[in-house]
């Protein structure tokens, strides 16, 4: 007697509507995996799904998904949506990011371009999936970060960057906080979830200028992610990747009361005062 078909594991890809983001998206596509491709617009979201269907791949296990991560209120919306759609979630990819600008740039939530998008938006993203994540035991998280990560400092006091605002130090401390950030999930998830971030490399997207002039393929940046979203990837809860190797954190990333302290100060800017219901 044949056996029935498995369920297709659905993975939710952020800032897939180009770049690294796009290229995990087709490479998961590719294994067999349902993706939820996001975008900030409708007509970037209708582009990039014309581009997967171009390539051949099959847009039945494909979703998409508008919102714009300027707006918390639309990281909120989302995961309502996903979460109605989909109460087990088997992969949360925040890649989503923006290089900051030359000159500080706010948000409408009146935060830094580069501190909301790159980390109060992912952080927002996992905690309001939780459930969905926890129900797939475990489903995985993983956050796009950066060896800049390692040349950041946090200054509790002024998150924003209102005072000494410079374009690589705020972008270094979005990745660290993210870096920070997914030690705290892991932690905090008690084994349900199995959270990991990563520096794919110094790859030729939008954010080279930040880094070098020259930059690896982008399709080698994303067999990096992708690999680590495979259930048969063995990876170490918490940890930090650089490429395919485990590789040594920023002091604070592993500082286990300066990861509470984040927590718990990002939540209340959020409004997510509570704790996951597994702590």
């Amino acid at each position: 007697m044949t056996s029935a078909p498995s369920t297709p594991r659905i993975a939710l890809v952020t800032g897939s509507t180009n770049g690294l983001g796009h290229a995990v998206a087709r490479r998961l596509m590719a294994d067999g995996t349902t993706v939820i491709l996001h975008g900030p617009t409708p007509a970037s979201v209708d582009a990039a799904r014309e581009r997967l269907g171009l390539a051949g791949l099959d847009l039945t296990r494909l979703e998409t998904e508008v919102a714009d991560f300027t707006r918390l209120s639309d990281v909120a919306a989302l995961a309502d949506r996903v979460a109605a759609r989909h109460p087990v979630l088997d992969v949360l990819v925040n890649n989503a990011a923006v290089a900051p600008t030359d000159t500080r740039t706010l948000t409408e939530d009146d935060h830094e371009l580069a501190h909301q998008v790159n980390y109060l938006a992912p952080y927002l993203l996992t905690r309001l999936l939780w459930d969905p994540l926890g129900a797939a035991r475990p489903g995985r998280v993983v956050n796009a970060s950066s060896a800049l990560h390692r040349t950041a400092n946090l200054n509790w006091g002024d998150l924003d960057r209102v005072r000494g605002y410079a374009r690589i130090g705020a972008y270094a401390q979005s990745k660290l906080a993210l870096t920070m950030f997914t030690r705290a999930a892991a932690v905090a998830a008690g084994g349900r979830i199995l959270a990991v971030s990563v520096h794919p490399g110094i790859l030729s997207t939008g954010m080279l200028s930040l880094y070098a002039r020259v930059g690896q393929p982008v399709a080698d940046g994303a067999d990096v992610v992708a690999r680590l979203c495979r259930p048969e990837t063995t990876v170490r809860n918490g940890a930090y990747y650089d490429g395919e190797s485990e590789a040594p954190v920023a002091p604070l990333a592993a500082d286990d009361k300066a990861i509470a302290r984040l927590w718990k100060a990002t939540a209340k800017v959020v409004g997510l005062d509570r704790q996951p219901a597994s702590v």
